[in-house]
């Protein structure tokens, strides 16, 4: 049987390994995802889950949140 070999895949100019990208490539998904989180960040935390954790940072209610999540768990008969 004759078989053939696939061709083989060249690393790009400035990369270490076969199949990577090059720094130019890496440098503008870094740019582009920088940009996108840049954007989330700018938007803020809803009231809602600031409140919430206004009220976890002080020992008191996280200690009242954390038995109240093991009463409701025994509660609903999962165990």
């Amino acid at each position: 049987m004759n078989e053939t070999k696939p061709p083989a895949i060249k690393p790009g100019p400035g990369s270490g390994k076969p199949g990577g990208l090059n720094a130019e490539i890496q440098a503008r998904i870094g740019h582009q995802l920088r940009a996108m989180y840049d954007d989330v960040v700018k938007q803020g935390i809803p009231d809602r889950f600031a409140d919430l954790l206004r009220r976890l940072d002080t020992p008191e209610a996280a200690a009242a949140e954390v038995a109240s999540q093991g009463t409701a768990q025994k509660s609903s008969g999962r165990d």
